[in-house]
């Protein structure tokens, strides 16, 4: 198990099922990205502290809660159709609420102090997520449980999560820099939001294949049967 191996079983998954992932995730990383700039467009970027945090909170959840159902099912063999991944994530919705916030309240906090605090802190929270929807633990639990799952793999999941994230966000600070200003803050800026969006889920399908790898044998995602 390395972080070479899981990125190419990761990327396989996610290029062979990119219809699928697309149709599930993209309307509403797209509805994201146009409230973002509505919201930016009446109040200002500055208007309201943490307002970009405050809406990926609504939509985030969402797509990534029927998501993780939608690799589970795969993993295991199934097909569902977007109507019963979606039947399936709704109610998820206000635990995952909560979980991201929480998780960016730490990733803030870890972060404040430096950069390293703020990554240890990402990759010690890296499987909360899908030990919220998969096993049905709530928030907090999820977060201890994250903790406790990832030791002994820091590395890995680090590695995973640089692979991944580390160019996407030396794109997005290029594109701060170079290409958002008033004008560009329209279509333009909705499209490629939502493209670095799409490929950001790359993430979420690598930290699925690292937590499938890192869970204890004979655990099974036994409450999505």
């Amino acid at each position: 198990m390395n972080v070479l191996s899981i990125l190419r079983d990761a990327w396989f998954f996610y290029a062979r099922n990119l219809g699928f992932i697309a149709r599930l995730c993209l309307p509403l990383i797209v509805l994201e990205s146009c409230t973002t700039v509505a919201v930016e467009h009446m109040f200002g970027t500055d208007a309201l502290p943490a307002q970009n945090v405050l809406i990926g909170l609504i939509f985030y959840p969402l797509y990534i809660g029927a998501l993780i159902l939608f690799l589970d099912a795969r993993s295991r063999g199934y097909a569902p159709s977007t109507r019963q991944v979606w039947a399936r994530a709704l109610p998820l919705w206000p635990s995952l609420a909560v979980l991201a916030g929480l998780g960016t309240l730490l990733i803030m906090l870890g972060a404040s102090l430096f950069v390293l605090p703020g990554l240890w802190v990402m990759v010690k929270i890296a499987f909360a997520e899908y030990l919220l929807v998969l096993r049905g633990m709530t928030p907090l639990t999820a977060l201890k449980e994250s903790f406790m799952q990832t030791r002994g793999h820091f590395l890995l999941v680090l590695g995973c999560i640089l692979a991944v994230l580390l160019p996407l966000w030396l794109l997005e600070a290029w594109l701060a820099q170079n290409l958002w200003d008033d004008t560009a803050r329209g279509a333009l800026g909705v499209a490629i939001d939502s493209a670095v969006g799409m490929v950001q889920l790359l993430a979420t399908v690598v930290l699925f294949r690292c937590f499938m790898l890192c869970s204890p044998p004979g655990i099974a995602s036994d409450e999505q049967s």
